[in-house]
């Protein structure tokens, strides 16, 4: 009996470690089902976006499918607006057209000389085009209205008063020249050395008539291909007159208006090419409208003498280097923000800088300044402007002016 009850307890003992071991097999297993459960959830989510990609992939393709499909469109120029929503249009294969237009076009776009796009079927207008116009031209330096002024311009005051006559009034006042019976000056040419301040005059009268600036350097104009120089000009009139009113400020003009000669290299003649379009635009075969014309050049005495006849540059100034009053004005303008000592002498800076230029004279205030700053001082004294002039100018020659003007310096 005894021997039973141990055989009995003996087997539930067991039925308890294999009942054990069973909970262990099952919660290990739910573990591992739980795990696939959320990597299949994780791939779900993966494969639905991957077919949302793959869906607007298949969009974009089928898109670009249709545009290969649709027809080109023909290129034309619009060369007159008539009534009833019509216009007349030469296309770019040759033929005028008399079409309509869309109601959903701006009328204010289409006027003649505007690019537009027809349908190839109905040759209806379908969209207006934007200006043919060469990047360069219109990533040339164009400032609305530049900040320089009259006040800070020093010893040009008659260049001033004339450059005013010359563009300023015509810009500002033309009922004076109705008035009188005359015609306003076509352009102007301001002729004078290096860093007087031919480029600031025309910044300034740009700047008191609120109209835009375009520079450009005529080197700019010279190209490669025959037909591009002229290209080029005709753009950039055509650039003046859409930002009317404007100043066209030609710099260093003697690149293209040098002097013709009768033997000449295929460069030379694509570089005549410019120069005689140049010519013909300011002949004004078209009117310019509220474009003024400014050149400089630091060589007159090269330039070609049909550029130089009245109807073209009716007016010539001479921007000529400093003189020792103009040069104590410019002293005046570069240090009016500068931290001065009580023992500069201005009027003694003006006399060691005989014959610099302008730029020369606002070199010396800025490298005066620099070394101030190399010493840490807060302040520039009388020696960082004999040090300055030193520099600029030439050691030697300052060295004479100084001791002719009795100055002792460190």
């Amino acid at each position: 009996m005894e021997k039973t009850s141990h055989n009995i307890l003996k087997k539930i003992e067991d039925l308890k470690k294999e009942i054990k071991i069973l909970k262990e097999e099952n919660a290990k297993t739910k573990r591992n089902l739980m795990w696939k459960v959320r990597k299949l959830e994780k791939d779900k989510v993966l494969i639905e976006n991957e077919k949302m990609r793959l869906d607007r992939e298949l969009k974009s393709l089928r898109g670009e499918i249709e545009r290969f499909r649709t027809p080109p469109l023909v290129i034309a120029t619009i060369t007159e607006v008539l009534e009833d929503s019509k216009v007349v249009v030469k296309s770019s294969t040759g033929p005028h057209f008399v079409i309509g237009y869309s109601r959903f076009l701006d009328d204010k776009e289409l006027e003649p000389g505007a690019r537009v796009a027809l349908n190839q079927q109905t040759f209806s207008i379908v969209n207006v085009l934007p200006s043919e116009k060469d990047p360069i031209v219109t990533g040339m330096e164009v400032e609305e209205k530049p900040e320089v002024s009259y006040g800070q311009i020093g010893g040009l005051e008659e260049q001033i008063v004339e450059i005013k006559e010359t563009v300023e009034l015509p810009l500002k006042r033309p009922e004076l020249f109705k008035e009188i019976g005359i015609e306003p000056p076509k352009g102007v040419l301001l002729y004078g050395p290096p860093g007087t301040g031919k480029t600031l005059l025309a910044k300034a009268v740009a700047h008191e008539t609120n109209a835009t600036f375009i520079k450009i350097v005529a080197s700019e104009f010279v190209r490669k291909y025959i037909g591009e120089g002229a290209r080029l000009v005709r753009g950039v009139f055509e650039l003046a007159k859409e930002k009317s009113p404007s100043i066209i400020f030609i710099d260093e003009i003697d690149a293209i208006a040098a002097k013709r000669l009768k033997s000449s290299t295929s460069g030379d003649r694509e570089v005549q090419r410019t120069l005689m379009q140049l010519l013909a635009e300011m002949d004004g075969f078209e009117a310019r409208g509220d474009v003024g014309l400014v050149a400089a050049t630091n060589r007159p005495d090269i330039l070609d003498p049909a550029l130089l006849r009245p109807g073209r540059f009716d007016r010539f100034i001479e921007v000529p280097v400093p003189n020792e009053d103009g040069r104590r004005e410019i002293l005046k303008i570069h240090t009016k923000n500068m931290t001065l000592e009580e023992d500069v002498d201005i009027d003694l800076v003006a006399a060691l800088t005989e014959g610099a230029s302008g730029a020369d004279v606002k070199a010396v205030c800025t490298e005066s300044g620099m070394f101030a700053i190399r010493e840490e001082r807060p302040i520039v004294r009388m020696n960082d402007f004999l040090d300055a002039v030193d520099k600029i100018m030439g050691v030697e020659r300052d060295e004479e002016m100084r001791k002719e003007a009795g100055v002792m310096y460190g």
